[in-house]
């Protein structure tokens, strides 16, 4: 495991370290985009929370932008749309704007020019090229022309409701209806996604965040049944919405590997419905008396927004290869694999989890605290792997001077500080049932980030071999013995973790 400060790519950039965070309420949130929310960034930059988001979505990262409104149009930063994805810098002089992408590309641009030069090519901006605060601005209407020019690739944008979809990324899903008596609607997706549900008199919500969800072919399906009649796709803001149109109550259930949505009737309206059937012919009444009334049962309340209360991160990534294990081993590859392992074991339990990084993206160490800080889990768990030492080590954050919280907000280099107790009783936990089995296992404090920034419990697991061979590390069975001792853990401790403020 290496711990290294955040990588800083190019001359400026608009995501640097937040200096605070809004202290969070634990409560369920819905429909609060998560993957790749930067709000904090935000608002340093612009004063105030901005309403409207740039969704982008590549097989490097999921990630949101805020906009902004110039010239009647609606802008994004183009360094912040480039960085995730590669190497990139700019460098402003006087007028002039010059961008450097991975190395090799190279773009010219021009305040108040509506056009660019890219590799020595012009390239049509749709509106004026703006500079604010060094910042490189350009028209999100511009994104499906430009970026092509710099990515080298195939580039999507639904600019109404401002989705970008770089390469082949897209989710599709199909919907069909059972025959069954009262109906179930399931919806496959070629990819697994986690929407927040909500739900009104008459319709069931799925809102995608983080999923790069693509339209079927018509956006209205209808099923020809009363008590499920259609569904309808919509986008709008960064997002994309299922909308499931019902006239008894619904609720939305869940296949292990997130590919499946099953919308179906509560209990109680299930009730409802087949005790509402007409009396079989030649079903027993007395003489002129009108047959019996239906049973009925009262609805049952809607069913709560999914909210997660374990969020694992599979640390490094990306470029950010971690520890070399050895010739063929990485950590970042080691870390994602014991991310799922734990997924799995939390899951098992009866902990809904979500694993922050499930594949091999770029995350900075702001980005993952903002994100668990987002979901309001009530503990994040970092997930490291070394090469070094035997067994499991168990950090939790050794916190700065400094950085007093101002009123409501946090100070951002040390919002651990009022759920550090709470972590380290969750990091004894995990030691404890480490040393249980027979696992060598050390409790540590460092000054980690991003544990340092997260505001809920927040631990770091550190997983080393138990004898010298780092092939260990992918061993199915020592990786199972491990997460299942942390998930074992978490879950002993789930009612004092799940009652924190």
């Amino acid at each position: 495991m290496r711990w290294t400060k955040s990588k800083r790519r190019g001359d400026f950039r608009s995501a640097g370290v937040p200096p605070a965070v809004l202290s969070a309420s634990r409560g369920p949130t819905v429909g609060t985009p998560i993957i790749g929310l930067i709000l904090i960034s935000a608002l340093v930059l612009f004063g105030a929370a901005p309403d409207k988001y740039l969704a982008v979505y590549s097989v490097a990262a999921n990630y949101s932008l805020p906009l902004v409104q110039r010239e009647g149009r609606a802008y994004v930063g183009l360094l912040e749309v480039l960085e995730p994805l590669g190497k990139v810098s700019a460098k402003a002089d006087g007028p002039r704007w010059r961008l450097r992408y991975n190395n090799s590309v190279e773009g010219d641009f021009q305040v108040g020019k509506t056009h660019a030069r890219v590799q020595g090519r012009d390239a049509d901006l749709a509106g004026k090229f703006l500079v604010e605060n060094n910042r490189g601005l350009v028209p999100v209407g511009s994104l499906g022309s430009l970026l092509p020019r710099i990515l080298g690739g195939p580039v999507t944008l639904h600019e109404e409701s401002a989705r970008l979809f770089i390469g082949s990324v897209a989710t599709h899903f199909t919907a069909s209806l059972s025959a069954d008596n009262p109906p179930r609607l399931v919806f496959h997706f070629t990819g697994p996604v986690n929407p927040t549900v909500a739900t009104e008199p008459g319709a069931l919500r799925m809102t995608f965040s983080r999923e790069p969800l693509v339209a079927p072919a018509s956006p209205t399906l209808t099923f020809g049944n009363k008590a499920i009649p259609s569904a309808i796709y919509s986008e709008s803001n960064g997002m994309a919405v299922v909308t499931v149109n019902a006239t008894i109550p619904v609720m939305a259930s869940f296949s292990s590997d997130g590919r499946t949505v099953t919308i179906s009737p509560t209990s109680a309206s299930a009730a409802t419905a087949q005790n509402t059937n007409p009396p079989a012919p030649g079903a027993a009444t007395s003489p002129g008396q009108p047959p019996p009334a239906p049973l009925t049962t009262p609805p049952a309340a809607p069913p709560a927004a999914r909210r997660y209360f374990a969020v694992v991160d599979a640390s490094h990534g990306g470029d950010d290869h971690g520890e070399t294990l050895s010739n063929t081993l990485l950590e970042k590859d080691v870390t994602v694999a014991l991310a799922r392992s734990l997924r799995q074991e939390l899951e098992s339990r009866g902990i809904p989890t979500l694993v922050l990084r499930d594949s091999d993206a770029n995350l900075s160490v702001d980005q993952r605290a903002i994100f668990a800080n987002a979901d309001h889990a009530a503990i994040y768990i970092a997930v490291h792997a070394a090469s070094n030492g035997h067994g499991v080590r168990v950090y939790t954050s050794l916190l700065p001077f400094g950085g007093d919280d101002r009123g409501t907000f946090r100070a951002w280099t040390t919002a651990q500080h009022a759920s550090l107790p709470l972590s380290q009783s969750a990091a004894a936990a995990v030691a404890s049932e480490l040393q249980r089995r027979q696992i060598p296992v050390r409790t540590l404090t460092a000054p980690l980030r991003p544990l340092n920034n997260v505001t809920g419990p927040a631990i770091a697991v550190e997983v080393a071999p138990q004898g010298s061979d780092s092939s260990q590390l992918t061993a199915p069975d020592y990786q199972q013995l491990v997460t299942s001792a942390v998930a074992t853990a978490i879950a002993a401790t789930r009612d004092q973790l799940g009652g924190a403020p």
